[in-house]
């Protein structure tokens, strides 16, 4: 964010009801991205997942369209890498995982392997850069809305 007359203007929180500590917070469950949008009037905003890893993540709008019956509600159309793992301690935590995943003589390489095998539901080697935008889309899909299910 950049300064306007020498300060930097408080950044709209979108929270977890039970963080809402603000008047201007909002809470996440009462708030759909559409309203958010209008609320900050701009086209990127930020959104802090799991307040004990603290995963920030930038939000942009692209576009808006009307909606219609054989389009998604929300779509992923890019992205730089995969989303971190859940419970991975946050930056430095999930920076022990891949530093240990990337050498097989890490003291925990076997912990960690066996770790994300669980979570990941593979037991393929963990590639941090590679992002599946269709299996992303496909779990949006899924959760926004049962007619779009694939």
């Amino acid at each position: 964010m950049r300064p306007v007359n020498g300060e930097i203007p408080e950044t709209p929180q979108w929270l977890p009801q039970q963080e809402c500590e603000e008047p201007d917070d909002r809470p996440e469950e009462a708030f759909s991205l559409d309203q958010l949008w209008r609320w900050v009037r701009r086209a990127r905003c930020f959104y802090e997942y799991d307040f004990g890893d603290s995963w920030l993540h930038r939000l942009e709008l692209v576009s808006q369209r009307p909606a219609d019956k054989c389009t998604p509600p929300a779509r992923l159309i890019d992205g730089a890498r995969r989303g971190p793992l859940e419970d991975s301690g946050g930056f430095p935590g999930y920076e022990d995982i891949m530093d240990a995943l990337a050498d097989q003589s890490h003291p925990d390489h076997g912990e960690r392997f066996e770790w994300v095998a669980d979570i990941t539901g593979s037991n393929a080697p963990f590639d941090p850069a590679f992002l599946d935008i269709p299996a992303v889309n496909g779990a949006l899909a899924e959760q926004l809305t049962p007619e779009f299910r694939g």
